[in-house]
């Protein structure tokens, strides 16, 4: 029996491998030990064995709600993830694999590894309206990419918008990449009519991945320093927070019309909007907007609902430090936060997948209906 996480986005520690029925283990903190619940490893063990794995430190994670009727994920090709056995009790979250091949990997929800964020990059930029963009580096050194896909320049072009689409400021909430991967495949398909008519009337500006550090060293919430990307947009910084830094820069160069930031909840089992309701500058315009986007995406995907999620802030009480309120109040543009489950999506629920990276990647196919729904009325 032997169990790694030594490899890309790989997070557990282990204590002990001296009982197949009580494997001991630990999830590592991110780095500044505020944050941590994202885990990542791989068991290789005999075929036909039950192993039952304890993570003896669940109790003290960032959500632990999150483990209310939460299944780990797991994989034997690493290509199509299923859920485990799992239960959460006096802090210890158990997990039970039962082999039906020597190697499986184990993951608080499907990876999308730094080499797939790398492989959609050059797919992507082999398509005429595609072009990929270096906006710096982060603080391991990696490259912040962006990728615009349309025909013309937003900021000289009066009649066409500007959305920007942002993934991963938090790490650890892979089905964001997932559906951006699954959004720009639906954006790029020339038998799509919705999307060539929406990109006849924006451009679109898309970071997949806003944390690549965080992403390959298995945190959940932060980057290489021990940053949270989504408190840092009314004051980032080259030495804590580039990514966020960079991306701005940009976007004052391109203006943004439509803002979507998308992320995962580890405690709700629903998809859900959070909007900028709070922020001093909004307004009956943009509440219609974001009615209009609400209903259509409900239309869209049964799996979008308006029902559950955060409270709304009150007016003027927003926290202008996230993401979606800053964006919302310096460009006085729509701006949403969409957050998916880590678990299953309590409207639709899958015994067997739980909230996966194929349904991410369908809403992001459902969220272009949204975008199209409002388009013209952006501005």
């Amino acid at each position: 029996m032997y169990i790694t996480a030594n490899f890309d986005a790989g997070n557990i520690d282990v204590i002990s491998l001296e009982n197949k029925k009580d494997i001991q283990l630990a999830i590592r903190p991110d780095v500044g030990d505020e944050f941590f619940q994202w885990f990542n490893f791989r068991l290789s063990g005999q075929i036909g064995e039950q192993y039952v794995l304890n993570i003896l430190n669940a109790g003290e994670v960032s959500y632990p709600a999150g483990w209310e009727n939460y299944q780990a994920v797991a994989s034997y090709d690493r290509q199509h993830w299923f859920r485990l056995p799992t239960s959460y009790k006096n802090g210890v979250l158990t997990i039970v694999a039962e082999l039906a091949y020597e190697t499986i990997q184990i993951a608080y929800f499907a990876p999308y590894s730094y080499e797939r964020h790398q492989d959609l990059l050059a797919a992507v930029q082999m398509h005429p309206l595609v072009s990929v963009e270096h906006l710096g580096e982060t603080l391991d050194k990696r490259d912040l990419t962006l990728v615009k896909i349309g025909d013309g320049d937003s900021s000289s072009d009066v009649n066409k918008r500007s959305i920007w689409i942002t993934a991963r400021q938090h790490p650890g909430e892979t089905m964001a990449e997932w559906l951006v991967e699954g959004l720009i495949e639906s954006l790029l398909d020339s038998d799509n009519a919705s999307s060539r008519t929406l990109l006849d009337k924006a451009n679109f500006y898309i970071v997949p991945n806003m944390n690549p550090d965080g992403s390959v060293r298995g945190h959940l919430r932060t980057n290489a320093v021990g940053t949270n990307l989504n408190r840092e947009w009314s004051n980032p910084s080259l030495e804590k927070s580039p990514e966020v830094f960079h991306v701005i820069n940009k976007m004052e160069e391109t203006g943004v019309d439509l803002f979507y930031d998308v992320h995962g909840d580890e405690a709700l089992p629903y998809v859900f909007l959070a909007g900028s309701q709070g922020t001093p500058s909004y307004s009956e315009r943009l509440a219609r907007l974001r009615d209009t986007f609400s209903e259509v995406l409900k239309l869209a995907s049964a799996d979008f609902q308006s029902e559950f999620g955060y409270d709304v802030d009150a007016p003027g009480t927003a926290n202008m430090t996230l993401a979606t309120n800053w964006v919302a109040e310096r460009f006085d543009c729509l701006a949403n936060t969409l957050e998916m489950p880590f678990k299953d999506n309590d409207n639709m629920p899958d015994s067997a997948k739980g909230w996966s990276p194929e349904r991410s990647a369908k809403l992001g196919e459902a969220s272009l209906m949204a975008m199209l729904a409002v388009v013209d009325d952006l501005r």
